[in-house]
């Protein structure tokens, strides 16, 4: 039976979905504190990109390379990223997102040593060690997201592929992550006489709708885009950061 191809979404329109989400937030953040609506929909685009990751570590050809590529762009964004995030050239006590992938990258080949080399039980102690490390390891290394943004992208890398038990699964986790754990500011709604609380970071549940409609179609894609993906993350920083200047001077 052939898919319907009108609600088939492609890795590059996810690709495109999800840099304009993250402009979205990142607008907010440098220009428009007020409009809240923007960060609200950014919180759409994390997901997406660590379903990305995942998607990416598995059609990759040359997984050195890959990681070598992320490497490239997370030094060349961590200036313009902490200039964004902390107002100064030097600032450790955050770093952009594209280290939150590699850290996830090496995780997920981690994994797949162990998968291969050791017996299923062992191969799944040790993988749970990964993921424990994982999580540790996002907050030691105080990467975007932290800890909660490797488990993401390690939830789609476990519980890959458009079954109805990996979605379900990919919601629970995605709805303890973003709710349960990383929870935060959240807005109150009066609905029938009951106060309900609705946290921001929720908004991340929306990205499983996309999600769910890409059925493994690439779509438009040659190098120029590719690379371009890579440049939009710290192009439109430095966009952003030129912007503030020139409004708020």
């Amino acid at each position: 039976m052939t898919q319907n191809k009108e609600f088939n979404i492609s890795s590059f329109t996810l690709h495109v979905l999800a840099m304009g989400l993250m402009l979205c937030d990142h607008a907010w953040a440098v220009l428009f504190p007020a409009e809240e609506w923007l960060t609200c929909i950014g919180r759409i685009a994390y997901p997406i990109f660590a379903f990305m990751i995942v998607e990416g570590y598995t059609h990759t050809h040359d997984l050195r390379r890959y990681m070598l590529r992320i490497l490239l762009w997370a030094c060349l964004s961590e200036i313009p990223f902490n200039i964004m995030y902390g107002g100064s050239i030097f600032y450790p006590y955050h770093q952009n997102v594209l280290w939150t992938f590699l850290e996830s990258l090496l995780l997920i080949a981690l994994i797949e040593k162990c998968r291969t080399h050791f017996k299923k039980v062992l191969a799944a102690v040790l993988c749970a060690g990964i993921v424990f490390l994982g999580f540790i390891l996002g907050y030691a290394t105080m990467v975007d997201y932290y800890g909660i943004g490797v488990l993401t992208v390690l939830t789609f890398y476990f519980f890959r592929g458009q079954t109805w038990k990996n979605r379900v699964i990919q919601f629970i986790c995605l709805y303890i992550l973003n709710v349960k754990l990383l929870g935060g500011y959240y807005y109150t709604f009066q609905i029938f006489g009951y106060e309900i609380e609705f946290f921001q970071q929720a908004f991340a549940m929306i990205s499983l709708l996309p999600i769910w409609l890409y059925q493994g179609r690439q779509g438009f894609h040659n190098k120029i885009f590719q690379w371009a993906c890579y440049a939009f993350y710290p192009i439109h920083i430095i966009i952003l950061i030129f912007l503030q200047y020139f409004m708020f001077k």
